[in-house]
């Protein structure tokens, strides 16, 4: 097969057996790769009684047919399980080069079932047969100091190790898997997935190389790439200021949410939460992911906690430990985001989880006598520092953290504020100012969802007419039609594909170009029809084995505290009118208006029938 190695890593941890599986081409061409090809195999694994938390869950790493070649960012990796979170599909994509790291050992995927009786960690090294390696020594390590010792226990520093840290081994429901220092795959708890069955780590390494369809045309086709990507404008902002840069940009359309949802932004704190402040006071470095020339990472001191070089905060962690907390101070909200790359956590469940812990200490429902003495008015990042460490280890209140923002609403009867979908918290972005992204939250097969459909990019001018995304559809950013509904579908279509094949968000070369790279790297042939069926055929897909899960019509909503008016700021008091928007994306999307599924007929049109 061309654009992949053509097999699979099976590990049974309860008998401790270890074999190699053919890559099933059906799937392969049918969900590409990635979280598309990770949930068809998670259907045949996983029921509607799996446990998220048992070992008959599968933990499945997956990579994509761009993975491992010379595309710019594209070196990650996407982990699926059942999520112990949301209980649905759960996904996380990585990036870095642990990824490529694992095609080079000669994998597309590892699929992991069982248990182990006793920590261990996973060695795919070239030249060796993949191995279980004791691991009781690591347990307790954080992530950082766990991927250097397997390296060197291992004996080469050039592996790269994706594992967890102190927050997967206690079960928090949002644990993430690290990787690269703190490059993280995220979402959903596929590190909780992992603490339980006691897999530490896995170290990868080889010199494979990806067999493309045609060569010479794929280096054509990259050339091109390479010449927009680096003359890119969004791409020399995230050069520039990381992530970050939206900070700046996302004030002006009201899309930076502050105290946990209840105002825009946090106006006082404009002068230190932004890219410039950052690169004059704490930034050493940009780091790139493999072969990425935009090299968004950052690399920073934080002089205060005596850290001299670290990973720095994303826009996500920023705003999550900034304005949702009422906290400027920069230096605090970047050693935030270091505590949670250490201890292994998804900096948006965090850091809206605890702001959920502040709003309701704001509002009088809990007081120091819950949290312990913890006094969470806004702005004391102190204690959301103090608060994140007890989380990793189920201590003291962060035990009421643990297992995410409804949960803790529920502990003290107020489980219907919390800022979550299908219970996975929103993130740094608001429906009120976008209402496509209402949709996206809404009906997003992970929950409130922002990777699953960047709208708010969209509607400041990114199309893709191929996809039948123009910006005819786009009209005013706070209305609800059936334009605005195609386009928030035909954009979550577009993600699904792009999460499989896989490919960073942030290189957004033309269509043309995209599809030359799939026809040069996988020889498939494929035009503009093949790409928009498959696409909505990974999301279609993803959506109905939540349907076996057990999602209903009623969990596509948007909470409460999203819908309330914020009377200052850029959203201009306007709420999205969300069954409105779900009427029309139905509509569009061929689905039975009262359950919310597909029809047979929309089945059969994408071969799920």
């Amino acid at each position: 097969m061309h654009g992949y190695l053509g097999k699979i890593l099976r590990v049974d941890l309860t008998a401790g057996r270890l074999w190699d599986e053919p890559l099933n081409e059906d799937y392969a061409r049918q969900f590409v790769g990635g979280s598309g090809l990770g949930a068809r195999y998670l259907a045949d694994l996983a029921g509607a009684e799996t446990d998220p938390l048992g070992p008959d869950n599968p933990l499945i790493f997956m990579t994509g047919p761009f993975v491992g070649t010379q595309i710019p960012a594209a070196g990650r990796y996407s982990v699926v399980a059942r999520s112990p979170q949301t209980r649905l599909t759960g996904e996380a994509n990585g990036g870095g080069f642990f990824g490529p790291a694992l095609r080079q050992a000669g994998y597309d995927g590892i699929i992991v079932t069982g248990a182990a009786a006793e920590p261990v960690y996973l060695t795919v090294v070239e030249g060796q047969p993949p191995a279980l390696r004791p691991a009781s020594h690591l347990w307790g390590l954080d992530s950082y100091a766990t991927q250097r010792k397997v390296q060197e226990e291992i004996g080469e520093p050039k592996a790269k190790v994706a594992c967890i840290g102190p927050a997967g081994e206690h079960l928090v429901k949002y644990a993430a898997v690290m990787n690269d220092h703190g490059r993280a795959a995220a979402r959903t708890g596929m590190g909780a997935v992992m603490g339980s069955k006691q897999l530490k780590a896995i170290a990868a390494y080889g010199r494979a190389k990806v067999p493309l369809a045609d060569e010479a045309a794929f280096k054509t086709a990259l050339k091109e790439t390479l010449n927009i990507v680096v003359d890119d404008i969004s791409s020399q902002m995230l050069l520039l200021g990381g992530t970050m840069f939206y900070m700046d940009v996302g004030d002006m359309y009201g899309d930076v949410p502050g105290k946990y949802y209840s105002q825009s932004g946090l106006p006082e704190c404009a002068d230190t939460l932004n890219p410039g402040y950052l690169t004059d006071t704490l930034l050493i470095r940009g780091v790139p992911c493999y072969r990425c020339p935009i090299a968004c990472g950052r690399e920073v001191h934080l002089d205060t906690y005596g850290e001299p070089k670290v990973d720095g905060p994303e826009y996500e962690t920023t705003v999550g430990f900034g304005p949702q907390l009422g906290s400027g101070d920069l230096e605090g909200i970047s050693h935030a985001g270091h505590l949670c790359n250490l201890y292994g956590l998804d900096t948006i469940s965090a850091s809206s989880t605890i702001a959920f812990a502040f709003y309701l200490f704001e509002q009088g429902i809990i007081t120091e006598a819950d949290t312990g003495g913890l006094a969470l008015t806004w702005g004391n990042i102190a204690a959301a520092h103090e608060l994140i460490r007890q989380i990793a280890r189920r201590e003291g209140f962060g035990a009421l953290l643990a297992d995410g923002s409804r949960a803790l609403g529920a502990r003290f009867g107020a489980a219907d504020m919390a800022a979550e979908v299908k219970n996975l918290e929103a993130p740094m972005h608001d429906p009120r100012a976008f209402a496509a992204l209402a949709i996206v939250y809404a009906t997003g097969t992970r929950g409130a969802d922002h990777m699953s459909g960047d709208v708010y990019m969209t509607e400041q001018g990114r199309v893709l007419p191929e996809m039948g995304i123009t910006e005819e559809m786009f009209g005013d950013r706070q209305t609800e039609t059936p334009q605005k509904a195609e386009m928030a579908a035909r954009v979550m279509d577009w993600r699904a594909l792009t999460n499989s094949l896989i490919l960073c968000h942030f290189e957004d070369p033309p269509g043309e170009l995209i599809l030359k790279l799939i026809n040069t790297v996988t020889g498939w042939g494929w035009d503009w029809t093949d790409v928009r069926r498959t696409a909505e055929r990974i999301y279609t897909f993803k959506r109905q084995l939540n349907h076996r899960f057990g999602m209903t019509r009623e969990d596509d909503r948007l909470p409460a505290a999203l819908l309330r008016p914020i009377a200052e700021g850029n959203t201009a008091g306007y709420v999205p009118d969300v069954a409105k928007l779900l009427a029309f994306t139905y509509q569009v999307r061929g689905y039975d208006p009262v359950t919310g599924m597909p029809t047979r007929e929309k089945l059969a049109e994408l071969g799920l029938a």
